[in-house]
């Protein structure tokens, strides 16, 4: 019989440890160790042995002896996704998207099964039933579903039997923490279940060459639930977040073995499903009627995707004597920054102002070039002076005031120009390089940030 072993598992970071523990050493999180039984066979198999007991043996190879081969990516019919992903999925690959409950990672990956044409797809469902998945492809689909299967099922081996028999091009799973294989006795959901059932898929992804998408669920701390290595397995980590309060969705890359690791994809959710945002700048820019003061318009870079955002600023009277600092969308910490240069560099007296700050349309941005911008908007609110809506900035601000340079500028500046911008403050040392005569938007070249001042308010 086999003998059984059980450790504490922290459920938050997934450590490992004999005993329990009231403090978890590697999170520093407290209570958070529960005790799991393991199964551990009796005789191990070695790591390199398949399950008909044949020996593969690796040898080394000389890297110029490696024929490289270039990946051929199958396209998902979603602009988006395949714009996340770096092109579309490559063979073998495993995804994990992450997000908020009531987010729509549920419905994105329903859409995305129903609207593959050419592709045999297995949708594995561990929280709905098969009416459920029914109702909702009814309401989000106008055309003649796709080669879509589904199967509601939480035992990794009964759903490896039905992949045999069926034999799908991708296989989705909602979700991984729902799921639990025979080999692991704890119950699903816990740290040692979902890395096993994740090496499960992850080692039949790879042997058969089949994309797997996971969805995962997440913490309070906005992480993904399970242990921190289940990132590390998969090839893939998409982030799917937005406000439910809101329409739009913001599809994140934060780890793409395949891809670039920044990318940004945009939806909006509507009754009849998610649809793309192809030009993120329209929701991005808030329709006025009237110049209103505290308003300034940044470029700024999402991966490759050039776009504006509209920065908002409120500052008024501190009217309980702590003036108060908040932003939603940027950094709290470096908005302080910028405040202490104000003040410094440029004589502004904020230290008894409160200071809100808002990126629109609820998108977070961690671009420094748009430092600027939010300088600019600032002012504009403590001063009252309304900023042109023909005027856009694209420069990171110094401690010392200076106005610094940022990468890809000749992007920011096409974008602001296509978007029909008049004018664009950059820095002088982007100036560099640039030939003026090919862009029609006026450049405005900036050294320092009382330069900028002298040029917007007089």
């Amino acid at each position: 019989m086999a003998k059984t072993k059980s450790a504490y598992f922290c459920q938050s970071c997934g450590y490992e440890s004999a005993k329990w523990l009231g403090k978890c050493p590697s999170c520093n999180e407290w209570n958070t160790f529960v005790e799991e039984v393991i199964e551990k066979a009796a005789a191990k198999v070695p790591a390199w042995k398949t399950s008909t007991g044949t020996q593969r043996v690796s040898k080394p190879n000389k890297v110029d002896n490696i024929q490289s081969i270039t990946e051929e990516r199958i396209l998902t019919g979603d602009t988006e996704l395949d714009r996340v992903l770096g092109g579309g999925l490559v063979a073998g690959s495993v995804i994990l998207i992450g997000g908020e409950p009531g987010i729509g990672k549920s419905t994105l990956m329903l859409q995305l099964a129903l609207n593959i044409s050419g592709k045999k797809i297995l949708y594995v469902s561990g929280e709905e039933s098969e009416q459920q998945i029914k109702m909702r492809a009814e309401r989000i689909t106008v055309q003649p579903m796709a080669d879509c299967y589904i199967l509601t099922e939480t035992s990794t081996q009964n759903i490896f039997k039905q992949i045999e028999e069926l034999e799908p091009d991708i296989v989705v799973v909602d979700s991984i923490q729902t799921l639990h294989s025979a080999h692991i006795e704890s119950t699903p959901g816990s740290v040692s279940q979902v890395r096993e059932c994740t090496a499960e898929l992850l080692r039949f992804a790879k042997e058969t060459d089949t994309p797997v998408f996971l969805i995962g669920h997440i913490t309070k701390d906005g992480t993904i639930a399970g242990p921190k290595i289940l990132e590390h397995m998969v090839d893939t980590v998409l982030q799917f977040e937005g406000d439910r309060h809101h329409v739009y969705r913001i599809l994140r890359s934060i780890k793409n073995r395949f891809g670039a690791a920044a990318e940004l994809g945009i939806y909006a959710m509507h009754s009849s499903g998610l649809r793309q945002v192809s030009n993120p700048s329209e929701i991005l820019l808030s329709q006025r009627d009237e110049e209103l003061s505290g308003i300034a318009i940044s470029a700024t870079l999402e991966g490759a995707r050039p776009m504006l955002i509209e920065t908002q600023a409120l500052v008024s009277a501190a009217a309980y004597g702590t003036p108060q600092r908040s932003s939603n969308g940027f950094d709290t910490k470096r908005m302080n920054m910028l405040l202490a240069v104000l003040e410094k560099r440029c004589g502004f007296r904020l230290s008894t102002r409160d200071v809100f700050l808002n990126i629109a349309g609820g998108i977070k941005v961690e671009d420094p070039a748009i430092d600027l911008a939010i300088l600019v908007a600032i002012i504009s609110s403590h001063e009252d002076i309304f900023i042109s809506s023909k005027i856009c900035f694209a420069a990171e601000v110094g401690l010392s005031g200076e106005i610094r340079a940022v990468n890809r500028i000749e992007q920011r500046i096409s974008e602001a120009e296509k978007l029909g911008f008049e004018r664009i403050f950059i820095s002088n040392y982007n100036r560099k390089g640039l030939v003026v005569e090919r862009y029609k938007i006026e450049l405005i070249a900036v050294s320092k940030i009382e330069d900028v001042f002298s040029q917007l308010f007089g």
